[in-house]
């Protein structure tokens, strides 16, 4: 790995992917910073739908950087940056996953039952949204998050790059080296898996949807009183 020079920071963050890649080539820190900032996300999230867990996720994002800067001099630009880190990331999570169980059998997965589900996506909470919104959506997305990793190994991952990191079809298929139409239906079945389990996690609780008891009925009730001009006695 060539020696990282001490440099200001500037406005390296501005710079196009190649000429973060030439700095980085030449040793520069902030450029190794930059490019490690911009692919934190898509790398973390790509090895957390294989391992499934999170510290080992971080163990691998880790050694993909690792494993790159030291052979970053043989990048020659054929793909994207992006693209070639996702590639090794997706091989050492895979690796280390067959180092620690069995293979499964894609084939047997492949021939469950399809269903036609969709799964209904939930915004993000705003800065300024009140504490009960903010929890909530912090409970969906755990629930979210819950599901997902209850998805086969197979369906889990084609669902994190196609729908939570937005990659396409083609790009998922060839970073796992499937048919375009095998990551369609491997996406469709998630889903329908996804719909099931949120069903069974949060049918319990539409029975105590938009709550409307305690100090908010008690000021309905105030209001209601005084507008009739009645009192209590």
């Amino acid at each position: 790995m060539p020696q990282v020079k001490p440099r200001g920071t500037g406005r390296v963050e501005a710079l196009g992917e190649r000429e973060l890649v030439q700095l980085a080539q030449a040793g520069d820190g902030p450029a190794f910073r930059a490019i490690i900032q911009r692919n934190n996300r898509r790398l973390f999230r790509v090895a957390r739908s294989i391992v499934k867990n999170d510290s080992e996720a971080e163990d691998v994002v880790q050694e993909v950087y690792a494993r790159a800067f030291e052979h970053l001099s043989e990048f020659r630009g054929d793909s994207t940056l992006a693209t070639w880190l996702t590639r090794i990331a997706i091989n050492e999570a895979q690796g280390r996953l067959r180092r620690q169980r069995p293979a499964v059998d894609l084939a047997m997965i492949d021939s469950e039952q399809e269903g036609m589900s969709e799964v209904i996506s939930f915004p993000l909470a705003s800065p300024d949204a009140d504490p009960e919104r903010v929890a909530a959506q912090r409970e969906v997305r755990r629930l979210m998050e819950q599901a997902i990793d209850g998805l086969p190994d197979a369906f889990r991952v084609v669902f994190v790059m196609r729908v939570v990191e937005e990659m396409s079809v083609e790009e998922t298929a060839s970073f796992l080296g499937l048919r375009e139409e095998t990551v369609k239906t491997r996406l469709h079945r998630a889903r329908n898996l996804l719909r099931r389990a949120l069903d069974e996690q949060l049918a319990p609780a539409l029975k105590d949807s938009f709550p409307f008891d305690g100090a908010r009925c008690a000021r309905i009730a105030d209001v209601v009183l005084k507008r009739l001009g009645l009192t209590e006695r």
